[in-house]
């Protein structure tokens, strides 16, 4: 397993400066989040309310047909009396203002509108009982109204059409089922009235449900992009040493994987963490406030609930690293194994790493399983603690209905609110790996973000009107790492126009020249120049504007022709494109293509023979048309056929061109203005072709070997 994908398994607990800083990012959408979380919030109080108009029903219409009532004469005294309840009504919402929501949840729902019988009028209150009342009773579907009232779940008992309490006879009128429908008039239009609030509250329930997914979902879209896009213009922006030191797969990883885990964090938490611990203070607060007894009977499971959390959160974090663990290595083995099948067919060594293959699967099988068993094991625990907190509700509860502590409806509401209650403790123990590996995903994302560029750009950088092409090296020493010096006290200049050509043997010091001249790395001691101005006083985008540079490694993007030659500088035109395909000859290739110009290019242009891929570099840094032009073995895996060509291409396009040029084929550099031989770091001579020659010193060593090489190979 590589060191990278060691890094990406360390564990990372809840870091609240990386959650700040994560939350940071959702300032420019604060607006959004103070109506994502108003969603929230109505969200949840329409979630909360199901139950208790659930109980409004049940206590205040279905129910409460046994309520008490007082029987008035006539209309005018059913007035005085209706005037003298709404003033005890005023005082008591006074002097109970706790109670002002379930106040106005009453006011809401009832309407206790007086009932017309037999020329009385008959009006329910609550407060006659065990007074002058009357009271309506049904049973085996038989109905009386009778003259007092029987206490709540009495076993009253009917005899000769009278009812009869612990041996007290009430007088009994005997209703018909219509008769007793009409007094049953009030409770039809409430079950109407809750029905039609409920089904209102369970659309805006969905409609605010909705919102606040969407909002949230959107805002951790926009979160994401704006974070992903920092991190890659950031990474664009490093200097090649840190992509020196630093592989690849861990980069990809980091704007991939690390990026989806925040993704997930904002799109599957976030969006219902917030939700949820609204939803369960809620269910606390009105729990507490239905029944304080009952609600302390039923969270004595809460201290169950915590601790099987907690070992559930240890195990699965274990679980899920073993997973993650086992998953790097089968993806380390496959890139390995798939990168190098042509060494696998050919030593024929298929059934050997299949069998590694095999292996290593089995492993990840087996740590799957056990991270199964886990969570299999959990869920389960759950459901039976939540079976005990009905368990200890109903055994409780229904006793407290029995002796008419709390109302049936009561009793109902606490059963949903304890379903509801484990639905959020279900959602967070399930995502906590989502947690924990999107925490993990931040600090790798963030510890990338905070790495400096050390190409510091000057405060006030020089601009030029023109780059004449005129470069300059004052006693320059550089290293890549430390003082292992790779270019010692390098010193030359190349006038505009010239053309100067590095030789030596490999390591001598020479491709990493021109990656100074471009700043792709800053020296350490000395200066160079370009017009006579430091290069570290330039603007880094101008400076590399005005170079091009045909490596002998030509990479191309996925695209077509066009897009590869000009960049997606949509300045360069086609038809400049074909002018200088025609100049580099690529143009005999290209125009042999189905689509010619338009023709597919494959990443990395696999498609295309070395040769070709040099010749569309050729035709890319023309387009271009730079000030200076540097060629780093960029004839070297051309054949002689076209080497002549593009000898040709050369000389028309260094034409009023800077060029440098390294190269260890010395044919190609004959007729160069400047040739530097470097060795171990060092400029060892400087001169023309036929000047180092009648020097005989390290270039005539180079060129008889060369030359006997050829020879050689021409005997052979």
């Amino acid at each position: 397993m590589t060191n990278y994908e060691e890094e990406d398994l360390k564990e990372k607990k809840l870091d609240f400066d990386i959650l700040k800083r994560l939350l940071s990012y959702a300032k420019p959408y604060r607006f959004w989040l103070i109506i994502s979380f108003l969603t929230i919030f109505l969200a949840t109080g329409a979630d909360l309310a199901r139950p208790y108009m659930i109980k409004i029903a049940v206590d205040d219409y279905i129910s409460a047909y046994d309520t008490p009532m007082r029987v008035y004469g006539s209309r005018d005294e059913l007035k005085l009396a209706e005037a003298e309840i709404t003033d005890n009504e005023a005082l008591h919402e006074t002097v109970a203002s706790e109670n002002s929501f379930v106040i106005f949840l009453n006011n809401l729902f009832i309407k206790n509108e007086p009932i017309e019988f037999s020329g009385k009028y008959y009006l329910r209150d609550e407060a006659t009982r065990g007074q002058n009342a009357v009271q309506l009773l049904e049973k085996d579907k038989d109905y009386f109204l009778i003259q007092g009232d029987v206490p709540e779940n009495s076993p009253f008992e009917i005899t000769a059409g009278s009812v009869v309490l612990n041996g007290q006879i009430f007088e009994t009128q005997q209703l018909s089922k219509d008769e007793y429908l009409q007094f049953r008039q009030n409770d039809m239009k409430g079950i109407r009235r809750v029905s039609v609030i409920f089904l209102f509250i369970l659309i805006a329930g969905f409609f605010f449900n909705y919102l606040q997914v969407y909002l949230l979902s959107y805002i951790g879209q926009k979160v994401v992009h704006s974070m992903r896009t920092e991190l890659y213009s950031h990474v664009i922006r490093l200097p090649l040493k840190y992509y020196n030191d630093n592989p690849v797969g861990r980069l990809v990883t980091r704007l991939t994987n690390d990026m989806e885990n925040l993704n997930e964090l904002y799109s599957s938490v976030i969006v219902s963490f917030f939700k949820d611990i609204f939803l369960l203070i809620g269910i606390m607060v009105i729990m507490f406030r239905l029944n304080v007894r009952i609600s302390a009977v039923v969270f004595i499971t809460v201290p169950i609930i915590g601790f099987i959390t907690a070992i559930f959160r240890t195990q699965s974090r274990k679980a899920y690293r073993r997973v993650r663990i086992k998953l790097a290595v089968i993806n380390s083995s496959l890139s390995e194994n798939i990168s190098g099948m042509k060494i696998i067919q050919i030593f024929a060594q298929e059934k050997r790493k299949m069998d590694e293959f095999d292996r290593l699967n089995t492993d990840h099988k087996e740590a799957s399983l056990k991270e199964l068993v886990v969570f299999a094991i959990f869920r389960p625990l759950m459901d039976l603690v939540y079976s005990l907190a009905l368990a200890l509700l109903v055994w409780y509860g229904g006793g407290s209905v029995l002796d008419g502590a709390i109302s049936f409806g009561v009793l109902f509401a606490f059963i949903s609110y304890v379903e509801q209650f484990f639905e959020p403790i279900y959602d967070f123990s399930e995502k906590f790996n989502i947690m924990q590996s999107a925490m993990a995903s931040s600090e790798r994302i963030f510890e990338l973000l905070d790495e400096k560029d050390s190409m510091v750009e000057a405060e006030n950088p020089v601009q030029l009107d023109e780059i004449k092409g005129n470069i300059e090296f004052k006693n320059v020493w550089f290293a890549y790492t430390d003082e292992e010096w790779v270019l010692r006290n390098v010193s030359f200049t190349i006038k505009q126009g010239e053309t100067a050509a590095f030789v030596g043997a490999t390591g001598s010091g020479k491709t990493t020249i021109i990656s100074l001249i471009t700043r792709l790395y800053d020296i350490q001691k000395g200066e160079i120049l370009l017009d006579g101005v430091n290069i570290n006083q330039m603007e880094i985008s101008q400076l590399r504007k005005s170079i091009a540079s045909v490596l002998q490694d030509v990479f191309l993007f996925t695209g077509d022709i066009k897009s590869n030659i000009r960049l997606n500088n949509m300045d360069i035109t086609d038809e400049k494109i074909k002018e200088v395909a025609e100049n580099v000859n690529a143009d005999r290739f290209i125009s042999r293509l189905p689509n010619g110009y338009d023709s597919t290019v494959e990443e990395g242009g696999a498609t295309f023979s070395s040769g070709e891929r040099q010749l569309l570099a050729f035709a890319r840094a023309l387009a271009f048309n730079p000030g200076i032009l540097i060629l780093d073995e960029a004839t070297s895996n051309i054949d002689t056929q076209t080497e002549l060509l593009i000898q040709d291409a050369i000389t028309k396009i260094i034409k009023g061109r800077t060029t440098i040029v390294v190269a260890h084929r010395l044919s190609t550099i004959q007729h160069a203005d400047k040739i530097i031989v470097m060795h171990k770091g060092k400029i060892r001579e400087m001169g023309r072709h036929d000047e180092l020659l009648s020097q005989r010193g390290m270039y005539y060593n180079l060129y008889l070997l060369q030359y006997k090489d050829a020879s050689v190979g021409i005997v052979e």
